[in-house]
Order: structure tokens, then C-alpha cells, then sequence
């Protein structure tokens, strides 16, 4: 934890309201114990959760209105969570994205996107930045990290990136770094969870078990990487299934069945190079269903391949 001191600029990346206690509770208390600055980027105001609105507000029906309530709720349960880690209004940056809709992001609006981002990182200038895994099975988390990625790589001096995981257990093979908590910091991390009053009315004992885990980060780091598409779906799978790709500060997205990809026997193929922006940096690629579900975490997820 020597990263930890005076000079430490830590810009922590949350998808939604929560992830900031949950995976860096911890983190923020120990850059304000050494005199380091924190700042927390909200990517989404958590709306698009409609069954704890539904149970608090008694109603079946989540129109537009009452999600949009249902958003001011959330952020303001955030900012009393900052609060009780010891940061400020000042302290953070909220896009108001769509919950459950960075992927569609990717897809369709990514440069945007990634000029939003650009700006929170010149005025931020971290030297750490902790941010969702791209493996992280909510789908909102791995597109952040996609995001995120793509934006860094075009940093002329690159922060140190610390990886956490909310949704999914950490990989024991990779490097790590735990950040543990005294009794103390502890404690203030469980009054930053009560905040989020909303989140524990159907799902306490889960949140309460997903904030007393060791706040871990994996080192990002650049290994080898495969080439091909992971995936070989069939019929009839393959009809509803999209792939979406996501590399130097564009994105699309294909029905399997029209991808521009280079299909061999039994494999998942490659995409065809034509296809992709050009450029060396970094390629990421998801599969999806297109098929409305009640199960909104990711089956197949996204993969970084090799150019």
C-alpha cells in the first residue's frame, strides 16, 4: 500500500450508487488518512431498479416520473454516503447515464462518451484510478471498464488502474492488493452502506456481505491475449445474439448471424480486420442476448483480444 500517501490523486469509477462503498469504502478512508485527494465518477443514478422502488412505494407500475424520483433518491443516498467517508459534493462527478444501458453507450454514442471521461481525467489528473473489472458480471460494470480503457490508453501519462469486482469473485492467479480496515474505518464504511437506505429494503444480507469482504484490487496488467472469438454459438442461440465491439474510441454492435466475422469449423472465428477502427490499442468484444430477460447479468460478458 505504499501508493497510498500525500500525492496519491485516486479517482474511484462507480457504475452505480453503492459501488462506491461497497468496493472502495476502505480505499477512500486510507487516501484521506495519508493526505491524498479522492474523487468518485457516478456513471449512472442507479434508476433502472424497480422492485425495492415498487416494495417502498407501493406501486406495480414504474412510469417515467416515478423513475426519474426514483433517481433523485439514489443520488441523494449517495451523497450522504460520501459524506460519511469523508468527502464532499466537490468531490464527485455524476453523467447520469442510463442504468443498464452503458453497453447500448458503447455501441451507438462512445465518442461521446469518451470526451465526458477525458474531461473528469484532465481536471482530475489521478495517479490511481480503481474501476470495475472487465469481467464484472453486471453488464453496466464491464462496459465502465471498457470505457474507461479506452480512454486511458489515450492519456499521454497513464495512472496506476486498480480493478475491483462487486459482481463475481476475485481471480486467485492474478496480482493483487488487498486494502484492510481497522475497526474504525470499518465502521465508517458500514454508516456509508446504511446510507443507501433503497438498496437494503429486498437485498440487506447480500449488501451487507458484499461490503464485509476485503476490499481487494487486481493490478491491471497486459499479458498475452488471444486472437480469436471466444464463442462458437448455435442454431437456433445464434439468431438472437449480439456482438459488439469496441476499440480506439468507437464502438458497433452486429446481430451474430451479419458480424463481420471470419467463421472457421467449431471455432468462433475472428473479425474481419476491415471491420475494425484502425489503429493499436486496445480491442474488447461482448456477446449478448437481444432477448428480454428478468436476469440482467451477463452469461458470456466481455473479452480483450489481440489485434
Amino acid at each position: 500500500m505504499d501508493i497510498l500517501s500525500a500525492r496519491t490523486r485516486l479517482l474511484v469509477v462507480a457504475p452505480h450508487p453503492d459501488d462506491e462503498t461497497l468496493a472502495t469504502g476502505i480505499l477512500i478512508q486510507r487516501v484521506l488518512a495519508a493526505g491524498g485527494s479522492v474523487h468518485v465518477l457516478l456513471l449512472t443514478d442507479g434508476d433502472n431498479n424497480p422492485w425495492p422502488q415498487r416494495r417502498l412505494e407501493r406501486r406495480l407500475w414504474v412510469g417515467r416520473q416515478a423513475r426519474a424520483r426514483w433517481a433523485s433518491r439514489r443520488r441523494g443516498e449517495f451523497m450522504a454516503a460520501l459524506g460519511e467517508l469523508g468527502l464532499s459534493g466537490t468531490d464527485m462527478t455524476a453523467m447520469s447515464w442510463p442504468d443498464q444501458g452503458l453497453t447500448r453507450m458503447i455501441a451507438s454514442a462512445a465518442g461521446a462518451c469518451m470526451e465526458a471521461l477525458d474531461a473528469v481525467i484532465a481536471r482530475v489528473q489521478p495517479t490511481l484510478v480503481a474501476m470495475p473489472a472487465l469481467d464484472d458480471r453486471h453488464p453496466d460494470h464491464g462496459a465502465a471498464h471498457v470505457l474507461m480503457r479506452l480512454v486511458l490508453e489515450r492519456q499521454a501519462r497513464a495512472p496506476v488502474v486498480w480493478l475491483y469486482r462487486v459482481h463475481g469473485g476475485a481471480r486467485r492467479a492474478c496480482p493483487s492488493v488487498a486494502c484492510v480496515a481497522d475497526a474504525s474505518t470499518w465502521s465508517r464504511k458500514r454508516a456509508a452502506l446504511a446510507r443507501h437506505a433503497s438498496q437494503l429494503v429486498l437485498s440487506r444480507r447480500r449488501m451487507e456481505r458484499l461490503a464485509a469482504r476485503t476490499e481487494r484490487y487486481e493490478v491491471l496488467s497486459t499479458g498475452p491475449l488471444p486472437r480469436d472469438l471466444p464463442w462458437a454459438p448455435r442454431w437456433p442461440q445464434r439468431t438472437c445474439l449480439r456482438l459488439t465491439a469496441a476499440a480506439a474510441g468507437t464502438g458497433v454492435a452486429w446481430r451474430w448471424a451479419r458480424a463481420p466475422v471470419q467463421r472457421e469449423p467449431g471455432q468462433g472465428g475472428r473479425l474481419a480486420a476491415q471491420a475494425l477502427p484502425a489503429g493499436e490499442g486496445a480491442l474488447f468484444v461482448k456477446l449478448e442476448l437481444t432477448l428480454p430477460s428478468f436476469w440482467i447479468f451477463d452469461h458470456w460478458g466481455w473479452r480483450e483480444l489481440r489485434r
